[in-house]
């Protein structure tokens, strides 16, 4: 029988990034994949193709074929910079006294709010066209810059106007409890209430989030507002994830795996019994080296707990003009390894396969198997390896796919 392609890649090493295969980065060397519509409809060794027609034949000459990479944190709908608190920081100040003195996360609302929708839009657009160029294919982007409801809905259009490009796959969350906002000092609980009461129902009634986000800190929300947070989303059936263990042990990491949360994010301060309570969730651990590295902070979050109990873990860069103004993906994947001693296998795996997890996407993207999305990336490197050796730019992803498309 014959077999139909639209593409065919020949001649590639696939790291299909696939647990199916028992080889290290599930690679499959002098291999083939084929595309169809737009899925991937045969993936094996060249000398096993069938018989098949296809009308494009891409000869890869044993460049890397790899699933398209999956940014699942960011921050990336915002306006202005926060350029001055980096050198606060580099003078001393922690993070914590910046946010109470009014900077933060509150001075990056103050310039969102005053932004214009076609401006956000644009910058975003901008942010994002970097972002696919590093390879990746799949982006969450959170609002939270807002924390009123005109300006959350602002920040989550905008990244449906970059969804509607046709760019990358947009997943949108509203981060609605990200801070206090001004007006409500004092008064978190009402606030709490405008978050559950008024945003939530507008947002799921105008299908413009993913999935609910939240920050349960001490200079965040507690994790008895935060329940009331994803008893709403639960009653508009959105998913959760959290902002988790990143300055304090809340115990978020629990709070998010009582709700089956997608992923809980950050985590440098957990316990053990949040590592469990996440395995037996099956809840993501997202480990953002980004703000560790840019906040100087010193606790790493406890990677062997969460090999030991079979944590799955992602990687993304938290991109936001505060704690992590990283939008490369090889930088993080590099300081996965350097700071937290992931190998290589896991960094890659964690920004695919495990990234899509973290979005509640595993079953269509981030790794390379039939019925997938055809979201792929040839790179010219002799090993996977080196996606978390070098550390220079767009120049590693010159063909990237999404959904068979050539970008």
């Amino acid at each position: 029988m014959t077999q139909y392609f639209d593409t065919l890649f020949i001649n590639a090493n696939l790291a299909t990034m696939s647990q199916e295969v028992a080889t290290p980065y599930g690679a499959i060397k002098n291999g083939a994949l084929g595309v169809k519509d737009g899925r991937i409809t045969w993936v094996g060794k060249g000398k096993d193709l069938p018989k098949y027609e296809a009308n494009t034949v891409r000869d890869c000459k044993h460049w890397w074929l790899s699933p398209g990479l999956v940014d699942c944190h960011t921050h990336m709908v915002f306006a202005g910079s926060r350029a001055q608190e980096f050198e606060q920081r580099l003078l001393g100040t922690s993070y914590a006294d910046i946010a109470k003195n009014g900077g933060g996360i509150i001075s990056t609302v103050t310039a969102t709010r005053a932004a214009s929708e076609h401006d956000l839009c644009e910058d975003t657009w901008s942010w994002a066209c970097v972002s696919s160029a590093s390879g990746v294919t799949t982006l969450e982007m959170k609002s939270g810059y807002g924390l009123d409801l005109e300006t959350e809905l602002k920040m989550l259009r905008a990244a449906k106007y970059v969804e509607d490009t046709g760019l990358l796959r947009i997943r949108k969350t509203f981060l609605g409890a990200h801070a206090l906002p001004p007006e409500y000092a004092g008064r978190a609980d009402d606030y709490i209430d405008l978050v559950c009461k008024e945003m939530i129902p507008v947002i799921a009634a105008e299908n413009l989030a993913d999935a609910v986000d939240g920050f349960c800190e001490n200079i965040g929300f507690s994790p008895v507002q935060i329940r009331r947070v994803f008893e709403a989303a639960k009653k508009h059936g959105l998913p959760v994830k959290l902002h988790a263990e990143q300055l304090s042990n809340q115990g978020g990491a629990k709070l998010a795996a009582e709700f089956g949360a997608l992923s809980a994010d950050h985590l440098e301060h957990i316990d053990e019994a949040g590592v469990q309570a996440m395995a037996e969730a099956g809840t993501v651990a997202v480990i953002l080296p980004g703000a560790f590295y840019t906040l100087g902070e010193t606790l790493k979050p406890p990677i062997d707990l969460f090999r030991k109990y079979k944590v799955p873990m992602a990687l993304a860069t938290d991109f936001n003009p505060g704690s992590s103004p990283i939008i490369s993906p090889y930088v993080i994947l590099n300081q996965a390894c350097i700071l937290f001693g992931f190998t290589p296998e896991e960094a890659l795996l964690a920004m695919t396969l495990n990234g899509a997890k973290a979005l509640g996407l595993e079953h269509e993207t981030g790794s390379l198997v039939v019925g997938k999305s055809a979201d792929l990336v040839e790179w010219p490197i002799d090993s996977p390896a080196e996606l978390c050796y070098w550390m220079n730019g767009t120049s590693l992803a010159p063909n990237r796919y999404y959904k068979g498309k050539l970008l």
